[in-house]
This record gives C-alpha cells, structure tokens and sequence, in this order.
C-alpha cells in the first residue's frame, strides 16, 4: 500500500489492473491534493475503487466528475430527475435489461466518447451484481509485431442504432427521445496522456472496418473480441454498498453481469466527456 502526503492510500488491485482507493471522503469536497493523487492514480492503474464511502450527494457526484473534464450527456439513458448529468443505473424483477450485460467501452459510437466513468451503487443484491474489466493496453501488448502493423492504420465503424433503440422503453425513454449516433475511430488508439497504445474496439458498438467487406471485418474483428476479453487481461470487482468505481474508457473495457435476478441493484454514474482518438 502507498500513501500520499494528502492521506489517500493506494493499494494495487490485481497484476493486471486496477487499485483501491481509501483515505478519501467523496460525500464532501475534495483537496487539490487529494484530486492530484486521484488523477495520477486514475492513469497509472485505468480504475480506481473507492472504498469505505457514503452516500455521495448527486451535487457532489457532478462535482467530482467535472474536475476532470465536461461531462458527457448519454445519447439514449435515462436520467435523474433534476440532475440531467446522472445516469441511474437500475436493474430489478421487472426490467427488461440490465446495463452493460456485453464488453464494450462506454458510448464508444459517439465521435468523442467518454474519457471515464464514475459508477456509485447504493442497492446491491445479496449475491452477484460483479462488474469485470480488461486491461486493453496489455492486450495490444501481446500482439505480435506483424500483427500490430496490419492494424495499425485500420479504421473501425461504432454504431448504436441495435443497441439503443428500444433498449429504456420500459424506463419511460421514447424513441423520439434517444438518438443514435454512429463514428469511426482508429482501431489501435494512443492514449493522450499517457502515450500508451490500446485496442478499441469492443463486442457491442464495433460493426466493421472501414474499407473492407462485412466477411474481412469479422475474421479481424472476431479475433479482437476474444482476445480482448481473454482472462488474462481481467479483473472481477466484488461490490460493497457505496462503493464507487471510476474507469478508464480509453483503455479499459467492462462488463456488468446480470446473474441477481429478480433482486436490485442501483447507482448513479457521472460520465466525463472525452475527446476524438487517435
């Protein structure tokens, strides 16, 4: 464990990513030191998993997210009533879906998708409700070199018209309500921080390659998917109540799993607007 002048301590999760975060109340305001130490350990180790927190209050939730950047307006998602920055996650007996039940990288079909994710639950099932994540810098890492230089270059097509549509009727989100949006980005992306290269591509917005025809976009992209979520490169986060979870999308890819039906299981995250990859 490490511990910083500003009193967050910082434990390493796993060899493969990740790394918990004590030593900070989120339910008030935070120190420029204590933000320092959070966003340094945001890029070393892609997600952070804040432990022994309260309740954070939605003004306080928006806070936090917006001292890393614009935050970022779901296309389709429905929101909490008076704060239109939240998106409520809420699984139960009744829904339709859960989100985020495939791999992918949040809202990757937008043209600049989200730089993290800042996800806090405050009903948990009694068992289940995991969240995984894959480290996509170590997957681009174990690429063989000619296999990098064939995609490198490469161009790959997000859409979200199959997933979106219809997917929160059952929230109270219309059709005319949602859009849709579709955007091509470069399959291996360099991380404007930290100058790492990832793949980005993921099962659930990535349709193609630009360029090629749907039976040469598959062989490369098949390949991808599972390579991405090999077990090698993931991790299984075991939620306590109140925990919040603030991940990397521009190198890290989840997946929530809904194995808790009929129970509940509900948060609300704040999502930071990222910019165009390269």
């Amino acid at each position: 464990m490490i511990e910083r002048p500003s009193g967050i301590k910082i434990e390493k999760f796993s060899p493969t990513l990740g790394a918990i975060i004590t030593g900070v109340d989120l339910s008030q305001k935070i120190s420029d030191a204590q933000f320092n130490d959070i966003n340094q350990a945001f890029l070393d180790y892609q997600v952070l998993f804040f432990k022994d927190q309260k309740e954070i209050p939605p003004e306080l939730h928006i806070e936090f997210g917006k001292k890393f950047g614009e935050l970022h307006s779901h296309p389709a998602a429905p929101t909490m009533e008076g704060y239109p920055e939240i998106f409520e996650i809420h699984a139960h007996k009744d829904s339709k879906i859960a989100n985020g039940e495939f791999w992918h990288s949040d809202v990757s079909c937008d043209k600049e998708p989200p730089l993290g994710t800042m996800l806090q639950l405050h009903i948990l099932p009694e068992t289940g409700g995991d969240t995984m994540f894959s480290n996509m810098y170590a997957a681009y890492d174990e690429l063989s070199n000619k296999y990098k230089e064939i995609l490198d270059g490469l161009i790959a097509i997000h859409e979200s018209e199959h997933i979106y549509k219809g997917r929160y009727s059952d929230r109270g989100v219309s059709e005319d309500k949602i859009e849709t949006p579709t955007a091509k980005h470069p399959l291996i992306r360099t991380h404007p921080k930290t100058g790492k290269k990832a793949i980005y591509v993921n099962r659930t917005f990535t349709t193609g390659i630009d360029g090629m025809s749907k039976e040469e976009s598959s062989s490369i992209l098949n390949f991808l998917f599972n390579h991405c979520e090999h077990v090698n490169y993931q991790i299984r986060y075991r939620w306590s109540l109140n925990d919040l979870a603030f991940w990397d999308n521009r190198c890290a890819m989840h997946r929530a799993i809904w194995d808790y039906w009929p129970n509940e299981r509900k948060g609300r995250r704040v999502t930071i607007k990222g910019d165009i990859p390269k």
